[in-house]
């Protein structure tokens, strides 16, 4: 018993004790006894050093993007001849260049760069008339390029610097994209320097605009200005998607509607360039139509008796004579149905086709004729080159 009391009452003495020192340091010491779950204004700016260091990005950054795609768009700078006064008119494509009385002999643009061996992609229009091109690398490097073929119909053109260890962007699958989507446009805006500006992907497949013969754009909001011109229009991952080539403005700055061409469009155009220097197109020689009530009313052509709306078509207004139209026997009058299999829905969609038609080799064309199906075969030459 006796042994029982005496460690109760050495555990109760020790218990006092700790109690009291609890209470001194509670007292005299409280942060000893706190236990912080937040890091201090320090391990905050330790922590973003660290990001800084191994390349993490913000939450909503484009940092990566713009980083991986930006080595590889470049600065064109162009001495011209006297040029055509044309497209100085043309809102499309005058905010594009540099005040005439500002920069009456030179222009200057963007481009990127689309293979190791030196091919860079940009837009007719910034190098039309050029006697000299000069192409600034953002490392800082220099060079003169070599215009390797141009093709005014889709305003694309290639050229090739001879320099090594060039940044090569990365081409993207413009199928992938749709609208909402985030792109980012880089460029050189009125000579400022290298720029990367962010908007979305405002619509697909953007036609019937009048700035090209050919025509499919990706229209954004992403800023494009002068200056930005054949410079890329790339994805959240830095692919490239689209050439920016033209802007809509009534003051000649952004007004937050672009337009660029697909990468689809642009890398079959490179590929012909490299091959042949020039681009070929078939070609049949009409004259096309959109089909209105007016004109199904003017050449004979019902409506569909189960939908109650005019058939699906392109009408031809006109034959050239001699052409591969006038010989396959085809007619004013006549609605194209489809080319080569390929429905038609308007004119563009015609063109287009035709163009994808190989000259010389026979292509079945459908179309309507007072009413009644036929089909016509057709061998298409080569479609001329618009200068």
């Amino acid at each position: 018993m006796q042994i029982m009391k005496r460690y109760w009452l050495l555990f109760s003495q020790t218990v006092t004790i700790l109690v009291a020192a609890w209470f001194v340091v509670a007292t005299l010491q409280p942060t000893w006894l706190k236990r912080s779950n937040a890091p201090s204004t320090v391990s905050f700016m330790q922590q973003a050093q660290d990001d800084g260091q191994t390349g993490v990005a913000p939450g909503g950054s484009f940092r990566q993007a713009a980083q991986k795609a930006a080595p590889a768009v470049v600065s064109i700078n162009v001495q011209q001849k006297s040029r055509s006064k044309s497209r100085r008119v043309d809102p499309w494509f005058r905010f594009f260049e540099e005040p005439e009385d500002e920069a009456p002999s030179g222009g200057m643009g963007s481009g990127v760069i689309v293979s190791p061996e030196g091919y860079i992609l940009t837009n007719h229009h910034v190098i039309e008339g050029a006697e000299a091109i000069e192409v600034n690398l953002n490392d800082g490097r220099r060079a003169m390029a070599k215009v390797i073929g141009t093709d005014p119909e889709t305003d694309l053109a290639l050229l090739k610097i001879e320099l090594s260890q060039l940044p090569v962007i990365v081409l993207g699958q413009v199928d992938s994209l749709q609208v909402g989507d985030a792109v980012l446009a880089i460029g050189n805006p009125f000579g400022v320097g290298q720029t990367v500006t962010s908007g979305i992907v405002s619509a697909l497949g953007r036609k019937q605009l009048g700035i090209n013969t050919f025509e499919n754009f990706i229209q954004t909001d992403a800023a494009i200005n002068p200056g930005n011109s054949g410079g890329a229009l790339v994805d959240v991952h830095g692919a490239l998607m689209g050439i920016n080539t033209a802007i809509y403005s009534r003051s000649g700055g952004n007004m937050g509607i672009g337009f660029a061409v697909p990468v689809s469009t642009a890398t079959q155009i490179m590929d012909s360039l490299i091959k042949d220097g020039k681009v070929t197109r078939g070609w049949i020689g009409v004259e096309p139509r959109p089909l209105n009530a007016e004109l199904a009313e003017s050449f004979g052509i019902a409506k569909d008796k189960s939908t109650g709306e005019l058939p699906k078509g392109v009408l031809i207004n006109g034959v050239l004579q001699n052409s591969p139209a006038a010989r396959a026997g085809l007619q004013p009058g006549d609605l194209i149905l489809k080319v080569a299999g390929q429905g038609v829905g308007d004119v563009p969609d015609m063109l287009s086709r035709v163009a994808a038609l190989k000259p010389g080799e026979t292509a079945v064309i459908l179309l309507q004729r007072h009413g009644q199906a036929m089909e016509v075969r057709v061998t298409p030459g080569t479609r001329p080159v618009r200068r």
